[in-house]
């Protein structure tokens, strides 16, 4: 079902009680059923506040949201989050950070006890599930904040810059793994990125965002072959990827470039 992103636009009170920061400013774009869409943007523009509006964690002051017709009013199970901490509970196993959603759903015991399996076996971490977040690296960690959004069985993933805290080797790793989970099932993906290269490769569509207030400077069609986790070298190295890498980092560099001083 289609995410509709109807005239939203959002804003902050300052702590003085006087000033207002405008987030967002009439933002409007459709997201296709099944495809993989990327927010990029300077810092401050507004992604992670349109993520969370679209989730139902904030109210937008002004337009809505609608996914298949219903208006979102708050969160539902059919939507989860993945956030750019790990925010895992730490006296809770792998497996009891992941059955943790489900129990806050009701799911009696046994069930949560089978459904969780599969999520951890998505990620690679059937064999961890045992293990303490302290036991575990830091990609393992992002795995397992991954497979407790999958646990409850989400229709829309929202992933608020996911790879963000992890160093480039183990990032780089973790967009294959999510890769492959993409193209398993096509849920529909909603992630806010910093990296170029990160949007160009993950995505089907990259919604470039402008500031002071938020709003979509450009909406562009990335036409590179899937699956992209098969020869992710020879996809990274194509002439074609290198093209979208350099339009799009041109309009970034433009948006950066219009942001105050600091």
């Amino acid at each position: 079902m289609t995410i509709e992103v109807r005239n939203i636009s959002h804003g902050y009170p300052g702590r003085d009680g006087v000033s207002y920061f405008q987030a967002l400013s009439d933002v409007s774009l459709s997201i296709d059923s099944g495809t993989f869409v990327s927010f990029l943007g300077p810092s401050g523009c507004g992604k992670t506040t349109l993520l969370r509006i679209i989730n139902g964690l904030i109210t937008p002051t002004a337009g809505e949201i609608r996914i298949g017709g219903e208006r979102v009013s708050g969160p539902k199970s059919d939507r989860a989050m993945v956030f750019q901490e790990f925010n895992l509970l730490p006296w809770r196993t792998a497996r009891g950070n992941v059955e943790f959603p489900l129990e806050m759903q009701g799911v009696p015991k046994a069930e949560r006890e089978r459904v969780v399996t599969r999520p951890l076996a998505q990620v690679s971490l059937e064999k961890f599930g045992d293990f303490y977040p302290h036991q575990l690296s830091g990609g393992m960690k992002q795995r397992v904040g991954l497979a407790r959004a999958l646990g409850v069985g989400p229709a829309y993933l929202l992933m608020d810059e996911p790879f963000g805290a992890l160093d480039p080797q183990i990032r780089e790793m973790m967009q294959l793994e999510l890769m492959k989970l993409w193209d398993s099932d096509r849920k529909t993906v909603v992630f806010v990125t910093h990296s170029v290269d990160e949007a160009v490769f993950l995505s089907d569509r990259v919604i470039m965002f402008g500031t002071s207030p938020g709003r979509i400077v450009a909406d562009l069609t990335i036409d590179l072959p899937r699956p992209r986790w098969v020869d992710d070298e020879a996809i990274k190295t194509s002439p074609q990827f290198i093209q979208y890498r350099n339009d799009i980092w041109r309009l970034l560099k433009r948006q950066l470039n219009s942001m105050p001083a600091i």
